[in-house]
């Protein structure tokens, strides 16, 4: 896999993915395929506009996990 270009936006969306890692962490939680992608993953030339974070997939328990502590942060 070619690594994405660096530019603002992708390094927006690592800074993202590396928040949100140390914030689930602090949780208790790990997804661990989280990465970023920029939407034409086949040109490599073009400076990406966006970016987007990629969670990726996780297990049932850890999906629990986490609506636990979204319904958490919601009731304060």
């Amino acid at each position: 896999m070619t690594p994405t270009p660096h530019t603002p936006k992708t390094q927006e969306a690592l800074d993202a993915r590396d928040a949100l890692a140390t914030a689930l962490t602090q949780a208790g939680i790990q997804l661990p395929a989280m990465d970023i992608r920029t939407p034409w993953a086949d040109d490599r030339k073009a400076e990406a506009q966006y970016a987007l974070v990629h969670l990726g997939a996780c297990s049932a328990p850890v999906a629990l996990l986490l609506a636990d502590v979204i319904l958490k942060g919601i009731a304060g």
